[in-house]
């Protein structure tokens, strides 16, 4: 049986679009997923704090806007719209959100069950 055609639903998401799911007291996500990564895209409320945690998978993210401290394997940098982060897989790691909201996307691979 031949697979059905791809549909514009199957190349564009519609803003909005994705699982949303509370992250932390004051961290939210809006989560897509392809066959083999993950976008997340995370809105930090100001001081919001994404507690220290690890997870197997390998992480990279950008800030789109506001400003952080993130702790990265016991290194903290303050970071503004435009820095990127890479996170190997097993490394703990903890954002506090500084004095006004901010907004990151994060690219996972492999995906997150747990967010799916």
């Amino acid at each position: 049986m031949d697979s059905p055609e791809p549909t514009a639903d199957d190349y564009f998401i519609p803003a909005g679009s994705g699982t949303h799911r509370t992250l932390f007291p004051g961290v939210q996500a809006l989560i897509t997923c392809g066959d083999r990564m993950m976008f997340s895209v995370v809105h930090l409320e100001p001081h919001s704090v994404v507690t220290e945690h690890s997870h197997p998978h390998e992480q990279m993210g950008i800030l789109l806007s506001g400003k952080v401290e993130f702790l990265i394997g016991g290194i903290a940098r303050i970071l503004t719209a435009g820095d990127i982060w890479r996170i190997p897989g097993g490394v703990v790691h903890k954002v506090v959100t500084l004095d006004e909201p901010s907004v990151a996307l994060d690219v996972f691979h492999p995906i997150r069950e747990d967010y799916r």
